[in-house]
């Protein structure tokens, strides 16, 4: 099996299957495949493990894979928004995703649910109190909102990352949620979080990687929103 991501902007994964190899994609991820190729949806890992993506972490109960049952083949897969798509190893090093980067996982690859702390649940943009992680060897393609870039986290040195750009993260960093403003005490760094949007990020300290992404997906909506009632307001007039 071959990943590879083409085009420049909201690329495409390519992936190339000779016969009888199966790739699992995030459901709708589907743009076009060979004849000779099946798409097809199952309860993966499990009825317990498949309730769990699907209540705790938003996820699809039924995951989606294309397989070479006739003969080798091609699919094309795209993201469910536009944005750029990144390939890691899975292995040696094992990750974290955010809640919608997920697009595709050769066979070997487990997605499993792993709990996060009572603080990062309910501030963090990560993936509330549960977060998929991954398992196994192969490879998993990821994707951001925008433009995506791999940042790494050398040993005595910690990195900063805004939650609403996470994308993924190797597994075996440490990582704390913070508030990084300028005003004093929790109350008023709670208060001018709200107020400018900004200042809830996350701290990772260790040896490993992350992903980010140029776009909040949150901020934007949020935009989308504002405009709405900006419109709103100026036909009332």
């Amino acid at each position: 099996m071959r990943f590879e991501i083409t085009g420049s902007v909201d690329p495409l994964l390519s992936v190339t299957l000779e016969k009888g190899e199966k790739v699992l994609a995030e459901s709708n991820a589907m743009v076009a495949m060979d004849g000779d190729l099946s798409l097809k949806g199952r309860s993966r890992g499990g009825i317990m493990k498949s309730l769990a993506r699907k209540l705790l972490n938003d996820e699809s109960f039924f995951q989606q894979y294309v397989e070479a049952e006739k003969g080798p083949g091609s699919v094309l897969l795209a993201p469910n928004i536009p944005g750029d798509i990144r390939i890691l190893d899975v292995g040696e090093r094992q990750y974290m995703v955010s809640d919608g980067a997920f697009l595709a996982a050769t066979e070997e690859v487990e997605l499993e649910v792993k709990s996060q702390g009572l603080g990062r649940a309910l501030l963090g943009d990560s993936g509330g109190f549960f977060v998929m992680a991954t398992d196994g060897h192969g490879q998993i393609a990821v994707s951001g909102f925008g433009s995506v870039r791999e940042l790494e986290v050398k040993e005595g040195q910690s990195l900063i990352v805004d939650n609403g750009h996470l994308v993924a993260w190797d597994a075996s960093l440490d990582y704390e949620l913070s508030l990084n403003t300028s005003h004093s005490g929790l109350f008023g760094k709670l208060v001018n979080s709200q107020i400018t949007g900004e200042g809830i990020v996350l701290k990772f300290r260790g040896q490993g990687k992350v992903i980010v992404c140029s776009r909040n997906k949150g901020g934007f909506i949020d935009w989308i929103f504002a405009q709405e009632k900006t419109d709103k307001a100026v036909k009332n007039d």
